[in-house]
């Protein structure tokens, strides 16, 4: 079957942009293919500095011809009505149309639109144009007289379209000027020669013979690997960067690896500074001794040119820039460490948080007191965790913060550290901005866990009271990171704290009043409720498990939450908590009817008097045994221990139902039977909410 290739020549498209670009380049072809009925049997995009490429194997050769019937009005229908079928069905006149019979709704039109099989080049050279005129660029640039808009100046189009036994054909079309063909171009500098490709089977390799590697994970592998062997050639290790290496990849078409070294000075900077320094200024890894762990003099570079000196030149350029940018950094971490982090504290007023909720000042005030009531909760020492929070933010008018604001935090440990503060003081100043990610560690130190928890809790309540909560997919203030951060921190260092109690002192702190704090500690602990579900779904935990156990009141225990969700989980998997479950949905639907029907709920204990059948006096017998021990399991926080007090319910629930009719005719049997019922549902609530239980 035949196949296509489009490559889309331009002039650098910034690196960020490249592999979302190759993405859409390949989803909107292809989609516009299936669209048109030619369902191709793969494909595959490309992108490097200077074009957009697209191989799409197994395209039929063209669509094939199909037969509608379509269902129109009646016979005799309103004039509008007619009108409208012939319309959408693209006739002329009602004469085009045949007339069906159908015994019940009688005579009525019937278009039929055939539409003959078209040329899949055709079809190609038709939606194409449409694709580029409304790429979806994040920023588009015009160049010249032309109306073309692109991400950069635009040069060819190759398009070409056939079998492999066969001399493929261009698939003809234009684009602002530019007419589609088979002719594209080399590196830039190593090879800028124009040469024909036929398909995708000869144009990568064509592209590489003239020094483009046309796949940009290729290029990754290639940089890596070279990278690691130069470093291991000077005894030393590559500090591997993912997000750089991606953005390498999308600068060079023929990635060359050089090395370079700086003054062995600079190493008085911290590592973190100097490899964000050379990183964001001339995109180069950074090395390290692994004796030692610490970072070397030395730096990698990717060349996208084979230099006639071996690279001794762009190694030079490099150096000389890198110079001065660390000695930058040097100013910087030495002007630093002249100011105490204390001295800062009164800058900070002058940097607003946010408009609603005041300065940063005024939140370091709010976290020393969040962090002081949050120290004996979880083991640390209050002064150490009020310090901690006191200068929690003071790095943020460093001139360091300033140049790389990704260092706040790490900074203000590094200064802290020089300066003699505490060490878990210091620990706290770097860590309470974690968990920054799923992947991130969560705090371990007592003093950097209550002040993490205490930003946290700020910033959730702080936004809670301005109602400015997220919405749909957005999260401008990643609230729900805050959140998830939250529940890690307690989960993971077996925390006991009542989060509501917590919320509502944070809420009071702000500087922005809420109206009404319970109802908003009640939504905030249901966005907990939410964020929990999410951070629980991988480890196989139910969502309908979680309401179930939060649904009952002052569930805000985190760490008992999930604990009693696992048990909960455990006991619904089984026969018994299966047979309960169902046994408890059976009586609260009768509680709801009947109460629905009697236009008020069922309360008060049945009478011993009214329990006439046996199955009824053993169920009754079996709530009271099974409620006061599952009462008393919860209490130890026994929570298997209350779901086996629980199964025992399961014979005599089963039984009452087999022989008891709830409905009988003397009421007060009737209402006893009721309350029966009610007992059931009060026993399993001491648990969890059953009625939140699926299935």
């Amino acid at each position: 079957m035949p196949d296509l290739l489009l490559e889309l020549f331009s002039e650098e498209i910034p690196a960020r942009m490249q592999r979302k670009a190759a993405d859409d380049l390949k989803s909107l072809v292809t989609n516009a293919l299936v669209d048109a009925g030619l369902h191709y049997e793969g494909a595959k995009a490309f992108a490097t500095p200077r074009r957009l490429a697209l191989h799409v194997a197994g395209v039929p050769a063209g669509s094939a011809a199909t037969r509608e019937e379509r269902k129109g009005p009646r016979v005799g229908a309103p004039e509008k009505a007619v009108e409208g079928f012939l319309r959408g069905a693209g006739l002329v006149s009602i004469d085009e149309a045949t007339i069906q019979t159908d015994p019940k709704k009688g005579d009525f039109y019937v278009a039929v639109i055939e539409k003959p099989g078209r040329s899949a080049i055709d079809i190609i050279a038709e939606f194409i144009p449409g694709i580029l005129r409304n790429f979806p660029w994040p920023k588009s640039m015009k160049w010249g007289t032309t109306s073309t808009r692109w991400v950069r100046p635009l040069h060819s189009i190759v398009a070409t379209f056939g079998p492999e036994t066969e001399e493929p054909d261009v698939v003809p079309f234009e684009f602002d000027g530019i007419k589609s063909g088979k002719t594209t171009r080399g590196h830039r500098f190593l090879a800028d020669v124009a040469f024909d490709v036929r398909r995708f089977d000869d144009y990568a390799p064509a592209l590489e013979k003239h020094k483009v590697v046309l796949d940009a994970d290729r290029r990754k592998e290639i940089i890596l690997a070279d990278a690691k062997d130069r470093a291991l050639a000077l005894g030393l290790e590559l500090v591997e960067d993912p997000g750089l290496l991606e953005e390498v990849a999308g600068l060079v078409e023929w990635p060359v690896v050089l090395t370079g070294s700086f003054d062995e000075a600079f190493l008085e900077i911290p590592d973190e500074c100097i490899q964000l320094t050379i990183k964001v200024n001339q995109k180069c890894f950074v090395l390290k001794d692994p004796k030692t762990g610490k970072l070397a003099n030395k730096f990698v570079l990717i060349s996208n040119i084979v230099a006639p000196d071996d690279g001794k030149t762009i190694v030079a350029g490099n150096e000389k820039v890198i110079r001065a940018r660390l000695s930058d950094a040097q100013f910087f971490w030495q002007s630093d460490l002249k100011t105490k982090l204390s001295d800062n504290l009164t800058k900070l007023s002058d940097v607003k948080f946010h408009e609603k909720l005041g300065s940063v000042g005024e939140r370091v005030q709010r976290l020393i007191a969040l962090s002081a009531e949050l120290a004996p909760l979880v083991g640390a020492d209050e002064a150490k965790a009020k310090r901690g929070a006191e200068l929690a933010k003071a790095d943020l008018v460093s001139a360091m913060v300033f140049e790389f604001p990704e260092l706040q935090g790490l900074m203000g440990r590094y200064y802290a550290t020089a300066q003699g503060e505490d060490a878990s003081v210091a620990t706290a100043i770097e860590e309470h901005y974690k968990p920054q990610g799923p992947s991130d560690n969560v705090p371990a130190d007592p003093v950097a866990i209550a002040v993490a928890l205490a930003e946290k809790l700020d910033l959730l309540t702080g936004f809670w009271a301005i109602d400015e909560k997220p919405t749909g997919s957005k999260d401008p203030y990643a609230l729900r990171r805050a959140a998830l951060g939250v529940i890690r921190i307690v989960l993971e260092n077996n925390l006991r704290l009542k989060l509501g109690d917590l919320i509502l002192s944070a809420l009071k702190a702000q500087s922005a009043k809420a109206d009404d704090e319970a109802v908003l500690v009640a939504d905030l602990l249901s966005f907990f409720a939410d964020r929990l579900k999410v951070h629980l779904k991988d480890e196989g935990m139910r969502y309908d498990l979680i309401d179930a156990v939060f649904a009952l009141e002052g569930q805000d225990d985190l760490l008992m939450v999930v604990k009693r969700v696992e048990a909960l989980q455990k006991f619904v998997s089984s026969d018994d908590g299966t047979n309960l479950a169902a046994g408890y949905k059976r009586a609260v639907n009768i509680l709801k009817a009947e109460e629905k029907k009697d236009g008020k709920p069922v309360t008060g204990r049945p009478h011993a008097d009214h329990l006439a059948e046996q199955a009824e006096i053993d169920l009754a017998a079996a709530i009271d045994t099974a409620r006061a021990e599952a009462a008393e399991a919860v209490k130890s926080e026994d929570f298997e221990g209350a779901m086996e007090a629980l199964s025992k319910l399961r014979a005599p629930v089963d039984k009452f139902f087999e022989d008891i009719l709830v409905n009988a005719d003397d009421p007060a049997l009737r209402m006893n039977r009721l309350q029966l019922l009610a007992e059931i549902r009060d026993a399993t609530h001491v648990v969890a909410d059953f009625s939140k239980v699926a299935g």
